[in-house]
């Protein structure tokens, strides 16, 4: 056990949730409070988060929603959020000054936490990695298409929010694993991207491509597997488009999140008339697994088989503007918001 000596006090800033969102996340939805940290308590080690993933799924977590796979972020308190950071002073067992941690640290700059709060991560590949391929989004990416899709070299793939960071990896993992695989994503810019630098076979511009027409020419006999984190307009051109016995995995819906209204939703007929599987999951299901699913991506990594690249917007008062860059799709990688400097 280390433990540092540090100046009392210590300052910090936490943001809040103040009030339950309607539509798009506002920054009056959030509440910045200034606050002095305690010295350390016995068992505890205090962390300096360094980066905060943004991700669509946080826009659930605000909301009311109590039969959600989480409970709601409640009122009052720090806005939940998955992070990385360095281990500033400890007074716990297992963890020393200097280690990388990961968890749900929240949207702050310090916090104190237990050892089992977080897992320490190798410091073997630069901090950044941990928001992506080794991070939630690339287990999402690995679990989602591995073990729910189950896919098999020679099939076709469509994957929707494909230049986002889940799709991007889905794709590069299915290509890695033998299939043909078509992207949609929202810009020229972003389709270059996936066919140009990731390696898809093609790409749809969702607010341009004429989708369903697009996927028929791809996969002129119906796609094997399609990965949704979009919902809408690009999941109901993959229901048209399924061959007999697909499989479609749901791992995010993210056209709705902002719904102020029901939204109206595809026609699922072709669920029944091509006898479709389709399977949702939640990767806080699984993260006693994590560890697993990184060494299995490293091993990917190795081969250079997986790319990755981060949005990085500075500083944690960032965070409550920026998070709308997901439901707008301007932003151009893994959003990460960069608390502090390594």
């Amino acid at each position: 056990m280390t433990i540092a000596q540090e100046i009392y006090p210590v300052n910090n800033t936490r943001i809040l949730l103040k009030q339950r969102p309607f539509g798009m996340i506002k920054p009056e939805d959030f509440e910045i409070v200034e606050e002095t940290m305690p010295a350390l308590a016995a068992g505890k080690a205090r962390v300096r988060v360094v980066y905060l993933s943004l991700d669509p799924a946080m826009r659930g977590w605000v909301s009311a929603d109590e039969n959600s796979y989480v409970p709601p972020v409640p009122l009052g308190s720090t806005m939940r959020g998955l992070a990385v950071g360095v281990i500033e002073e400890s007074n716990a067992e297992g963890l020393k000054r200097g280690d990388w941690v990961s968890g749900f640290l929240g949207w702050t700059k310090l916090i104190d936490v237990e050892p089992k709060d977080v897992n320490v991560v190798p410091q073997v590949v630069p901090m950044e990695a941990y928001m992506g391929i080794l991070g939630l989004a690339g287990a999402t990416a690995y679990y989602g298409l591995m073990e729910v899709g189950e896919p098999k070299a020679g099939q076709t793939l469509c994957v929707t929010g494909a230049a986002g960071s889940v799709g991007s990896l889905v794709g590069q993992l299915a290509k890695a694993n033998g299939l043909r695989v078509i992207g949609i994503a929202g810009s020229e810019e972003k389709c270059k991207w996936l066919t140009e630098e990731l390696g898809f076979d093609a790409a749809l511009n969702y607010k341009t491509d004429d989708l369903e027409a697009g996927l028929r020419a791809f996969a002129p006999e119906g796609l094997d597997l399609h990965f949704e984190n979009v919902g809408g307009a690009p999941l109901q051109a993959a229901l048209h488009n399924m061959k007999a016995h697909g499989k479609l995995i749901i791992c995010g819906l993210i056209s709705n999140y902002n719904a102020t209204e029901m939204p109206s939703g595809p026609e699922l007929s072709a669920i029944i008339k091509k006898r479709l599987t389709m399977q949702g999951f939640v990767m806080t299901d699984h993260l006693d697994r994590f560890g697993e699913f990184f060494q299995k991506l490293g091993g990917y990594m190795s081969k250079g088989q997986l790319k990755y690249r981060l949005d990085i917007v500075d500083g944690l008062e960032s965070a409550p503007t920026a998070i709308n860059r997901l439901f707008v799709g301007s932003n151009t990688g893994k959003l990460t918001i960069r608390v502090s400097e390594l």
